[in-house]
């Protein structure tokens, strides 16, 4: 099993426990924070698995259906995923406005708050390991896992808080301010993970420095005169370039060419080892880019 596939396990299991101990919490004390926190958690668990899903479907290799394999499907998860956290946020709005308007009130507050301690030290624990996992695969659902579970540490936090407010001097609308908070910086946060999703679906080119280090490489050699239909995009953690170089010597002889492609090739493979490089250079004796458009 991959580190990234064992990543989105652990992740599906924490977030199946966390969802048992806050529903069942929720549930019995009537506090809106608390419950916001369980259904967060259980939309994490299927998220979680989601992912687990996405990145077996990712990592396999392209076939005859798919010639360029399914790298896209973990931008398709980021952005399903920054979805799932905006619904969750918006909910979390309308259970606070719920409570505002009935004045319920909250019970079994003694035993909510050592949930909720419990709750934030394991999902600490989790973030730091997803984070770990992250660094080194690159893997761009992982993450988002680690972003999203993330938030849980601030929203468990703050329900926290909003609990011993509550418990030391009996105003109920501190749960109610904090649960609307937290469903707003989770909202804000899904922003990112939506559109760096969007974004790889679109086929967005490299950034700038990247780009600028991969020209360089191709003008560093004396044979290459200049080049055109530099063409460049990433999915997972793949990176497809697509290039027309062009040669000052009309006559250079094909072996020739294709050792200094070889050598272009070698040389941005090394700008990041983690990733997959698949480099198509097309080899021109004279510059045909007014032909091609």
């Amino acid at each position: 099993m991959s580190p990234q596939k064992k990543a989105t396990a652990v992740s599906s299991t924490v977030a199946a426990v966390l969802t048992l101990l806050k529903l069942v919490i929720g549930l019995f004390s009537g506090s809106v924070s608390v419950l916001a926190s369980a259904v967060d958690s259980i939309l994490d668990m299927f998220v979680s698995l989601f992912n687990y899903f996405a990145i077996s479907k990712s990592e396999k290799p392209a076939n005859k259906a798919f010639n360029y394999g399914k790298g896209k499907i973990e931008a398709l998860a980021s952005v399903i995923e920054g979805v799932i956290i905006t619904l969750s946020g918006l909910f979390l709005l309308y259970q606070a406005f719920l409570k505002f308007k009935s004045g319920e009130t909250s019970n079994y507050l003694n035993i909510s708050i050592y949930v909720m301690i419990i709750s934030l030290i394991i999902t600490i624990f989790l973030v730091l390991y997803l984070n770990t996992i992250a660094k080194k695969t690159n893997n761009m659902v992982i993450k988002a896992d680690a972003l999203h579970y993330k938030t849980d540490i601030f929203s468990t936090f703050a329900v926290l808080l909003s609990l011993l407010l509550v418990y030391f001097t009996g105003y109920e609308l501190f749960d109610v301010i904090i649960g609307s908070l937290i469903a707003l910086y989770i909202i804000y946060s899904s922003y990112s993970l939506i559109y760096d999703g969007v974004m790889v679906l679109l086929d967005r080119a490299l950034d700038e420095k990247t780009v600028e280090k991969i020209i360089s490489i191709i003008l560093k050699y004396e044979e290459v005169h200049s080049f055109h239909q530099l063409k460049t995009r990433e999915a997972a953690n793949k990176v497809f370039i697509e290039v027309h170089l062009v040669f000052k010597d009309i006559s250079i002889s094909l072996i020739k060419a294709h050792q200094i492609s070889d050598f272009i090739e070698e040389e941005i493979e090394k700008l990041d080892s983690k990733k997959k490089w698949y480099i198509t250079i097309h080899l021109d004796p004279y510059n045909d880019s007014k032909v091609l458009m």
